[in-house]
């Protein structure tokens, strides 16, 4: 049996069989948190009405609220696919710089458990976040 790779972000194929009939796949669908849902309607139509890709959102608050599903929601709601993780997953700025390079243009890149994140991992994530680049050091000492 292949050995799960930690990075890997695709939902295995039981877990979609599982979770795909419980997940809300809309806003309509999506139970509570009216306010939220009704900021985001604007937030996508928005989006969609500048031709461009949806601002980053921040999804807080304790276990079990749905923060999950909203991101699947939100890509859905975008016609964009998603990529999701768990902040302890991301050890190395290397290990978030594979998934970035391969998302494509508006794609969903979910971080469940973000405030796991480690503090080195964090550093690459803000400029990325903020630039829409990675900025990298392969190698060491002087002629990394």
């Amino acid at each position: 049996m292949r050995r799960p790779n930690p990075i890997e972000t695709e939902p295995l194929e039981d877990e979609i069989a599982v979770e795909a009939p419980l997940r809300p796949r809309t806003l309509d669908e999506y139970v509570g948190q009216e306010s939220i849902r009704e900021n985001l309607r604007v937030q996508i139509a928005a989006a969609r009405a500048r031709g461009d890709v949806l601002d980053h959102v921040l999804l807080y608050g304790p276990p079990g609220l749905g923060k999950t599903s909203l991101a699947h929601v939100i890509a859905h709601e975008l016609e964009v696919g998603i990529r999701a993780t768990a902040g302890p997953v991301l050890e190395r700025p290397g290990d978030l710089a594979a998934i970035l390079s391969n998302l494509e243009r508006g794609q969903v890149f979910f971080i469940d458990e973000i405030h796991r994140l480690n503090h080195v991992v964090e550093e690459t994530l803000y400029p990325a976040m903020e630039d829409f680049q990675l900025d990298l050091v392969v190698g060491q000492g002087p002629t990394a």
